[in-house]
């Protein structure tokens, strides 16, 4: 009996591994190519350290046996698993292909994932998926279905203790779309990736309406409209590397701290001119994100969902190298107001960095919540409730500046000493009360207003008594002298100020006792 020589058996292991790599086959390679997406191979090649990438289950492939599959067999079975580094640091990957039967979730793909996402698991490490997949390979029946419960309860499993990002990297429509949702991050490409879970010929057939896939479930519908990603990318490359981006600001895993990145900008650095970007007039708008540009480490803001809920901007960002979550009411969007969207994007993000570690920093100027039937309809007490619930649960360093407008909720809300702020600071331009002057003016002195006998003479009574109200009681001092505010600093002491109590919290311990219970219920 013959048998195979070494080097036969090493050619037909070369010979195999080359033929894994064209996936679905050349000619739907280069349909990929021509709708302007990589390849799932090349899209872990640009993602990862050059040469770090380890593969496993490369030869696996499905068992369904029904409607042709038989003969449509493919190593890999439509996604591409494995692990790698990223600036040095591991991590674990997987990426759909869409080049097999639309990178279709079917039984051995889903076990492929689960398997990867049960090692980042163990290893204590962020997993990045990749996704480009039509949805549940029909042809698999249930046990399509019963792999993406599987991966999900993974998802849920993982929450909290690695870092979790999606990257949508083409269609992806059906149970494909929850995976993602679970995730602490999601990216989408422009124009080539779509996400939904019913498609517009559903759509049209159910309720008549028609729509395109991009007004259905394109990147900037969702980067806009639903608040579902965090970022809507130009092309594969530049998601890819946003995601680099994005996890130099996160640790390995919720024991571990985020990596400090050396600045040359210094710690002391005090700009003047951020003494002047909060106007005089407490009713001119200003743009937030000229303060966050002052106070962190230049160029280090990396802000999260900037089309969604644009009222409140939110990122990360570095002070001395080191990574903080930032949170700021913006003025030139409602006032700065807070509403329904705004409260669920700053309630998600604040429970994102107390899982990882990562302190928060709070800019407030908010006149309190949005009015309107619209928002009370919609549940505006409810979500707004979100943020508080966020703020009183977090345990890392959290430190609060108050440039402007704090009123009513809106003061309580926006992490004040009371939901358990380690430090309040206040510029002197704050204006900290129940509500704004002319409100309360309309209260107090409703009486001395009726007795007005013209309009103007009620505009002049208002101007004259909300100044003096103002002065009286809409400043910093009233807080400060209770204690609410621990001291009030010039706009361009706020930097090193903020840097100095972030080295003093760095050992912070939650030391409160609370209650042992299996889990809060926060009004979702």
């Amino acid at each position: 009996m013959a048998f195979q020589t070494l080097p036969e058996k090493f050619k037909e292991l070369t010979d195999l591994k080359e033929k894994k790599k064209l996936g679905g086959g050349k000619e739907a390679i280069d349909k990929q190519h021509a709708g302007g997406k990589l390849t799932a191979r090349e899209r872990i090649e640009k993602l990862l350290d050059p040469g770090s990438f380890v593969e496993i289950d490369e030869f696996v492939v499905h068992r369904c046996f029904d409607f042709g599959m038989e003969k449509r067999k493919v190593f890999g079975d439509g996604v591409v698993t494995g692990y790698g580094t990223i600036n040095g640091r591991t991590v674990f990957v997987y990426a759909q292909d869409f080049t097999f039967i639309g990178g279709s979730l079917g039984e051995m793909q889903e076990k492929k994932i689960t398997k990867v996402q049960d090692m980042a698991l163990k290893a204590g490490c962020p997993i990045i998926a990749l996704n480009d997949s039509g949805g549940a390979r029909i042809q698999e029946g249930v046990n399509s279905l019963a792999g993406g419960g599987d991966i999900f309860f993974r998802n849920v499993m993982s929450s909290g203790v690695i870092p979790q990002i999606t990257a949508i990297m083409g269609p992806c429509a059906g149970i494909a779309v929850y995976s993602p949702a679970l995730a602490d991050f999601i990216f989408m490409v422009k124009k080539t990736s779509y996400m939904f879970i019913t498609g517009p010929k559903v759509v049209k057939a159910a309720i008549g309406e028609d729509v395109t896939f991009e007004q259905l479930g394109g990147a900037e519908a969702h980067a806009k409209f639903s608040g579902n990603i965090h970022l809507a990318c130009e092309n594969d490359e530049d998601c890819l590397k946003q995601i680099k981006t994005l996890l130099s600001y996160l640790p390995s895993n919720n024991m571990d701290d985020a990596p400090i990145i050396e600045c040359g900008d210094p710690p002391d650095r005090m700009d003047e001119a951020l003494n002047e970007v909060v106007p005089a007039d407490p009713k001119k708008p200003y743009d937030v994100h000229d303060v966050i540009n002052y106070v962190f480490d230049k160029g280090s803001f990396f802000e999260l969902q900037p089309m969604y809920a644009p009222n409140a901007v939110i990122g990360f960002a570095r002070l001395n190298g080191r990574s903080v979550g930032v949170i700021a009411d913006q003025p030139m969007v409602y006032a700065g107001c807070l509403d329904i969207d705004s409260s669920d994007k700053i309630a998600r993000f604040i429970r994102t960095c107390d899982a990882f570690n990562i302190p928060l920093i709070t800019f407030v100027d908010v006149p309190g919540y949005l009015p309107g039937t619209k928002q009370e309809h919609g549940g505006v007490i409810r979500h707004g409730a979100k943020v508080i619930y966020a703020y009183c649960e977090a345990t890392v360093p959290k430190l609060t500046v108050i440039m402007r407008k704090s009123y009513g909720g809106g003061y309580i809300a926006m992490c004040s000493r009371h939901l358990g702020a380690d430090v309040v600071f206040a510029w002197p331009t704050a204006e900290i009360a129940v509500m704004g002057p002319e409100g309360a003016v309309e209260i107090i002195h409703r009486n001395e207003l009726m007795k007005a006998k013209s309009p103007e003479e009620v505009k002049e009574i208002t101007n004259r008594l909300a100044a003096e109200y103002r002065n009286k009681f809409a400043n910093p001092y009233i807080a400060a002298n209770m204690g609410y505010v621990d001291t009030v600093i010039l706009p361009n002491e706020t930097r090193p100020m903020l840097i100095k109590t972030l080295e003093a919290l760095s050992t912070k311990r939650d030391l409160q006792v609370r209650p042992p219970k299996r889990h809060g219920n926060i009004p979702l």
